[in-house]
């Protein structure tokens, strides 16, 4: 029987499954095929077992189930003929893998096969352990393929060296026995073997430290020798692409001496030259030699430091950003990245990364974008912000964004002048202000209100840009800010600068940029907000327009957007009602602490939960700056003296504010329906609620006597629920400016302090209450809390929050400082208000948290505190 005649069979089964037309046709012919092979099986017929399992393998390709035939595998494995076993290697490697049991059978077969006389049935047996290998066979057979490591013929040393590798994967601890004999192939000259060698080697130095310091000693010479032997080598066909002697077997070197180079200077003084060699004489036209180029200075910046080398790579690496193909240009940018230490030499190539930052290859752009961002420094920022800036001019939609957000942050980090932090970043604006982020045009505020002598130039500056980009989102919110803060020196061309040209504008121009934007409907309710904000502070200051102003304000007394009708009716009272406080109620705001805004912006502090640095902001029964949501953890109070807040959202605010959010019932002698508890949120949030139209509401800003103004002017909310106004029909409401004549400042005394007290200690971290009573007021407590560091290290991003049952109501204030020097040599002191309303019934009680970064982790510790003194 001829043993080949399986192919022709085959071929008419694979005929016959390709011409079926429907999968069901094909599932026939597969079953009719299986049941042939189930009774040849069944009848123990070697003479065509071995063209039935060829068969079944593009049966088992097809996806269709095999498992019925995996002992005639073995059967085919143990026969002598060589045709047998070659099937039967192939159908093991194909059907079976090294999660079988019954590969448990072929390790003896396996065995015999590698001790064969015969070297193609010992390349057999090899190829099939490289591919199913399991731990069990690896050891039971990293003897036989280490001595085949030596074997005469060079493909036997090739399979046994890919067979090596996959042994010492399975099981690492079989490293030892390999390293001499793959010492011994990287001196081979047979290039399969060498490359097949060095692949082991590299896979050994990764599992085992003694055999990387081996090759380091033994190995770098040869290695080092077999490189130079290539690089001289003369023309073979046999070897040659593209004019290049055996790139693949360049490639496998350049990476085994990167990691033999790695860590060593020895190893790496001895392989300079040869990496100079193949650096100078490697052709770059064709993509063999750019793949070799960029192994060599992938190698040269892993390797101990050499200055002249890494100058010869970055300038490769320059060579490759002006190449045409994408793929190139992309790896030289990544391998630039890591080359950053060399900064001098890739500056040179700074105008071509700038070039591709305009790519049309959104890869190529974000790349390069990124490598300019690593090359800022000092004494470049100012060169590399205008390039990238004339870049945001000319880039895509879509790159605007990250675009914007690196200019921001290179403008921020490195800005050592401000008037060159506010020109940029009014460009950015300019460009992209729908891309800017909220803490950018925040930030900048802040930065503006802290340069006095820069008010009149910026105002300038920002009055010429929204002129020629008004639909620029937020460089609208900076300039109308800016121009309801300091509108009169535009006006009046103050606070000149040197480099200023004097400009003509009128008040009617400076309004006539706030009515635009505010009638602007792709503006969103924000920036409408705020040019309303800006019209009210500019009524007290430009007289001649202070009727069309109103005028403006007036209109939106009718405005569907409820905020904007809100504002509109409260402003228009202002100015008809109150004009004996409008020049204390609307001058300019207080600078703006910068240093305590650039904690918040970089995300040391939570939004929703109230911390030591942010400005206190009182909210009724002890809420200051939070949420609900991260409250419920810190008022998990478990003392009978601070009840948990319920679990309902209703009743948790209802505890919490110590307001009714039960839905709205009429009153008896009132002719309106009580407050919903949204709408008593919505006053207590400062989240305005419509008007009425009704002419029985003459003023919706009617208020409580004795009130006054915070410090930057703003209105001042209410401290208590329990002054909200309600006014009967027919009535007037109260105005919450009425009594303003004068805004008395009283100083706050604070009386005898009680003795402090350890509020909270742990193994890093002592605070300290020192308390105090002001006269005459028992329910309020005053208390400076000292935080002392235990430890050695320094806390940085320090952090406090508290919170309090509903009961009491609690403020904050800003606290010293954010860092915490180590070993008690410092401290921070913050300062907090706690009022009890239950005085004399219930004593204090706090919940707190602790915040801060220790050796760059994140640590937060809790707390309670319950050993105030009783009569607090």
């Amino acid at each position: 029987m001829n043993p080949f005649s399986s192919v022709t069979r085959l071929r008419d089964m694979i005929r016959a499954i390709r011409d079926c037309k429907t999968a069901a046709e094909e599932r026939a012919v597969v079953r009719k095929e299986c049941a042939a092979i189930r009774a040849a099986v069944d009848d123990n017929d070697q003479d065509y077992s071995h063209r039935n399992i060829a068969k079944l393998m593009f049966i088992h390709m097809l996806g269709y189930p095999t498992h019925f035939g995996q002992m005639e595998c073995l059967k085919l494995i143990a026969s002598t003929g060589f045709p047998e076993k070659r099937i039967g290697y192939l159908s093991l490697m194909l059907l079976l893998d090294e999660r079988q049991e019954v590969l448990m059978l072929v390790t003896n077969s396996l065995k015999q096969d590698l001790n064969h006389f015969n070297q193609y049935i010992v390349g057999l047996a090899l190829c099939a352990l490289g591919n199913i290998c399991s731990a069990e066979m690896a050891r039971d057979l990293a003897p036989e393929v280490e001595r085949l490591l030596q074997f005469r013929d060079p493909n036997i040393r090739k399979k046994a060296a890919l067979c090596s590798i996959r042994i010492i994967k399975k099981v690492p601890d079989l490293a030892e026995i390999f390293i001499n004999p793959a010492a011994a192939l990287l001196k081979e000259k047979h290039h399969g073997v060498l490359i097949t060698g060095l692949q082991l080697c590299t896979d050994l130095c990764k599992v085992s430290s003694e055999a990387l310091e081996c090759f380091r000693k033994k190995c770098t010479e040869s290695v080092v020798k077999a490189l130079k032997d290539i690089v001289s080598s003369p023309y073979a066909p046999e070897y040659d692409v593209s004019g290049i002697a055996d790139p693949f077997l360049h490639i496998r070197l350049l990476k085994f001496l990167r990691i033999l180079g790695q860590g060593d200077a020895h190893a790496s003084e001895r392989m300079n030259d040869i990496l100079a060699q193949v650096a100078t004489k490697t052709e770059s036209n064709k993509n063999a030699g750019n793949a070799i180029l960029y192994e060599c200075v992938e190698t040269i910046m892993s390797i101990e430091d050499s200055g002249g080398l890494r100058v010869l790579a970055v300038t490769i690496l320059g060579k490759f950003l002006s190449n045409r193909d994408n793929n190139i240009r992309y790896v030289a940018l990544n391998m630039l990245m890591k080359a950053t230490v060399d900064t001098q030499a890739v500056q040179r190539h700074r105008a071509t990364i700038l070039e591709c930052v305009k790519d049309s290859d959104a890869t190529i752009r974000k790349r390069a974008l990124e490598l300019v961002f690593l090359l800022v420094n000092e004494s470049n920022v100012k060169p590399l912000t205008k390039d990238l800036i004339e870049c945001l001019e000319v880039s895509d939609q879509e790159f605007k964004g990250d675009l914007t957000a690196k200019i921001c942050s290179i403008v921020e980090k490195f800005s050592a002048e401000k008037i060159w932090y506010v020109d940029q970043m009014i460009k950015v604006l300019s460009e992209a202000g729908n891309f800017v982020k909220d803490e950018v045009w925040h930030a900048l505020i802040v930065v503006i209100s802290n340069a006095s002598n820069l008010h009149g130039y910026t105002v300038r500056f920002l009055y010429r840009a929204v002129q020629t980009s008004g639909e620029q989102e937020s460089l609208v919110r900076v300039a109308v800010w800016c121009i309801g803060e300091y509108g009169e020196m535009l006006v009046n061309n103050a606070g000149m600068l040197d480099i200023e040209e004097p400009m003509t504008v009128s008040e009617s121009d400076a309004v006539d940029v706030i009515e635009i934007a505010i009638k602007c409907q792709s503006l969103d309710l924000t920036t409408r907000a705020m040019c309303l904000i800006a019209l009210l502070k500019l009524s007290c200051r430009f007289a001649a327009c202070s009727q069309r102003i109103k005028d403006i304000i007036v209109q939106y007394k009718g405005s569907f957007v409820l905020e904007l009708q809100q504002r509109s009716i409260e402003f228009c009272s202002i100015i008809e009602k109150h004009q004996n406080i409008t020049s204390v109620l609307l001058e300019r705001m207080p600078v703006l602490d910068e240093a305590t805004y650039s904690v918040k912006r970089v995300g040391f502090l939570p939004r929703t939960v109230s911390t030591s640095t942010g400005a206190s902001l009182n909210l009724p029964n002890g809420v200051t700056k939070s949420t609900t949501a991260p409250l419920v953890d810190l008022l998990d109070l478990s003392s009978d003296d601070a009840p948990a807040p319920s679990s309902s959202d209703g009743n948790f605010l209802h505890d919490l504010l110590g307001v009714d959010l039960s839905p709205a019932s009429s009153q008896p002698g009132t002719g309106n329906a009580q407050k919903s508890g949204t709408d008593v949120l919505l006053d207590l949030l400062s989240i305005g609620t419509p008007a009425q139209s009704s002419s029985s509401t003459s003023d919706i800003l009617s208020c409580i006597q004795g009130n006054g103004t915070s410090d930057d002017g703003a209105l001042v909310s209410l401290s208590s629920p329990s002054a909200q106004a309600s006014s009967p029909a027919g009535g007037s409401m109260m105005d919450l400016l009425d009594g303003f004549a004068s805004i008395p400042e009283k100083l706050e005394d604070n009386g005898p302090a009680s003795p402090s007290i350890v509020a909270f200690e742990s193994n890093s971290l002592k605070i300290m209450f020192n308390i105090s009573k002001p006269p005459g007021n028992p329910q309020t407590t005053l208390i400076e809390a000292n935080f002392i560091n235990k430890s050695p290290n320094v806390y940085t991003d320090f952090i406090f929050q508290a919170a309090v049952p509903k009961f009491l109501q609690l403020q904050l204030d800003p606290a010293s400082s954010n860092t915490l020097p180590a070993s008690g040599d410092g401290l921070i002191t913050q300062n907090m208000r706690v009022t009890n309303s239950q005085h004399g019934k219930k004593s204090l009680v706090m919940r707190i948290r602790l915040g801060y970064k220790t050796n760059n982790k994140d640590v937060s510790e809790e707390g309670q505190i319950k050993n105030f003194p009783s009569e607090l």
